[in-house]
């Protein structure tokens, strides 16, 4: 069975992830995608690009061999507050017995070291080129490359993003949830030191989040927003879009000195009906589905399923066996829904204006911060510590 043949689609963090975990468990593993990675740096110094990681993540990236050398910011606390009203939730990491909440890393250096950790991995290889269609059958799956002979493998994992090649080839059903909102995602440098905190301030028209970074005065940005709201703030210039995101944080860090450069985003919510499609495909992370960015859960879901697929496939195991994957299916559809559900009661809660609305959150906001054991559960869950 070690010889098995199993082919990931999408390099990302958690294909590679997915490919190198397999190796180890002894399969012999090919990672297909279009392109090497290559590491980004902005003009301040920061890939734009970051990935907020709970403690559960980090775990399964350091038993991978991905974890180590990155710049890593561990972040303490989280600050929330909205725009109308004065409540506000703080979270310690030492109330849940942790030294920290979580890590901000910059997303294409993690993903680089999965790949030079992939060169010096036996048994794990990569094909470059763009695949055009994947055929499953009952004797295996064949993928279709633009410029190479088509492969054939005895199973496929599914890691391609929200775009997937692997889900349109098979023409499975997608249940959206437009969420009528887009994100810019930014760097900017602040006139205090973030204070190893990510705060999170719910406007009207959608949370503003600024994540701590390894430098002080330097945190990411993901602004989600309206759609005109978007458009008119891409238009700034650099000292009016500082001067308009520093007075939206209310200078909690002091004035925003500078900014990068800018990239929007459309947000919407999605999920595939099936997630094990096929006796020998399976779909994770963002091919599976994709929730709202304002809590950071859209990579730590996506290597949840990693863990998932690693507490089925230990042995090695025939991994076509019939029904083996029910139970997986069933369980990450379950979380996958219950995610997005909970994503769009929070954004349905707080960009109503209305003031009845606003005293109620202000009075449930208070009550919450008052409640620790179940900040103390809340915590737990948000860094994959334990499931609510």
């Amino acid at each position: 069975m070690a010889s098995l043949h199993v082919a990931v689609v999408g390099g990302g963090l958690v294909g590679i992830t997915t490919a190198l975990a397999l190796g180890q468990q002894g399969y012999r593993v090919t990672l297909l995608d279009r392109q090497r990675p290559r590491v980004f740096t902005g003009a301040l110094g920061l890939d734009i690009r970051n990935v907020a990681l709970s403690p559960s993540s980090r775990s399964l990236l350091n038993e991978v061999g991905i974890w180590g050398g990155q710049a890593a910011a561990p972040y303490h606390r989280m600050c929330i507050w909205e725009q109308w009203g004065n409540s506000q939730v703080e979270f310690d990491a030492a109330d849940a017995g942790r030294t920290e909440l979580g890590w901000v890393v910059e997303m294409s250096a993690l993903v680089c070291a999965g790949w030079n950790k992939l060169d010096v991995t036996d048994g794990v290889d990569a094909v470059i080129d763009d695949i055009s269609r994947v055929t499953p059958t009952d004797d295996g799956v064949t993928v279709h490359l633009a410029e190479q002979a088509e492969q054939t493998f005895d199973f496929l994992v599914a890691a391609d993003g929200a775009q997937s090649v692997v889900r349109e080839s098979l023409k499975l059903e997608v249940a959206q949830h437009p969420m009528d909102q887009v994100a810019i995602a930014t760097v900017v440098q602040t006139e205090l030191p973030h204070q190893d905190t990510a705060w999170q301030r719910f406007l009207e028209d959608g949370p503003l989040a600024f994540l701590p970074s390894p430098v002080a005065n330097l945190c990411s940005v993901v602004w989600s927003q309206s759609a005109s709201s978007a458009q008119r703030r891409m238009s700034l210039s650099d000292d009016d879009f500082c001067t308009e995101i520093g007075h939206s944080l209310e200078h909690r860090l002091g004035q925003v000195t500078a900014v990068d450069a800018r990239f929007s985003f459309p947000l919407i919510q999605q999920r595939a009906t099936d997630c094990a499609p096929h006796g020998r495909v399976l779909l994770v992370g963002d091919a599976m589905r994709v929730v709202h960015p304002l809590a950071g859960l859209g990579v730590n879901l996506g290597l949840e399923d990693v863990q998932a697929i690693l507490q089925v496939s230990a042995g090695p195991v025939d991994l076509s066996a019939p029904g083996l994957w029910r139970r997986y299916a069933r369980q990450r559809q379950i979380r996958s829904e219950m995610m997005i559900r909970i994503m769009a009661m929070l954004h349905k809660v707080y960009t109503d204006p209305s003031p009845g609305m606003s005293l109620l959150r202000n009075v449930g906001v208070r009550s919450f911060n008052a409640l620790d054991g179940l900040k103390r559960q809340v915590m737990r869950e948000a860094m994959g510590l334990k499931r609510l």
